[in-house]
């Protein structure tokens, strides 16, 4: 696996990735006044709109320091689609993720965030989900 480590940026994307990774809560400037969040997790989507409710959201879900791993970023006409593996500790146990963000950037700002997110997974989950690998 690759690691990735992200540093502050002019980018928005860039900024995002830096935020995450830190754990300390995302920047409501990354997003235009108008953002929105419409994201799908397992058994549920929701939407945000708004700098603040947006980066509320997203501080909610990257609160702890974060390994960002698999990184690939591929820009579109609009922005760009981020996908990435996640992990982290949380109560002393390993866990991860896996997200797609599609991203609509206007300048500095990022206007939109499409987010899907296959849930969070424990160690043992993972273990189960390794062992069940085909090829």
């Amino acid at each position: 696996m690759t690691t990735h480590t992200t540093q502050p940026g002019s980018h928005p994307v860039d900024r995002l990735l830096a935020d995450i990774a830190t754990g300390t809560g995302v920047r409501t400037d990354i997003w235009s006044a108008d953002a929105r969040l419409d994201a799908t997790v397992p058994n549920w989507r929701f939407e945000a709109s708004g700098p603040v409710a947006v980066a509320g959201t997203l501080s909610n879900w990257f609160d702890a320091p974060i390994t960002i791993e698999n990184l690939d970023r591929r820009p579109t006409a609009e922005g760009e689609v981020v996908s990435f593996d996640l992990g982290w500790v949380e109560d002393g146990m390993p866990m991860a993720a896996h997200q797609v963000h599609v991203l609509d950037i206007e300048g500095d700002r990022i206007t939109a965030d499409t987010a899907f997110c296959g849930g969070r997974w424990p160690a043992g989950l993972l273990a189960e989900m390794e062992a069940a690998r085909v090829g």
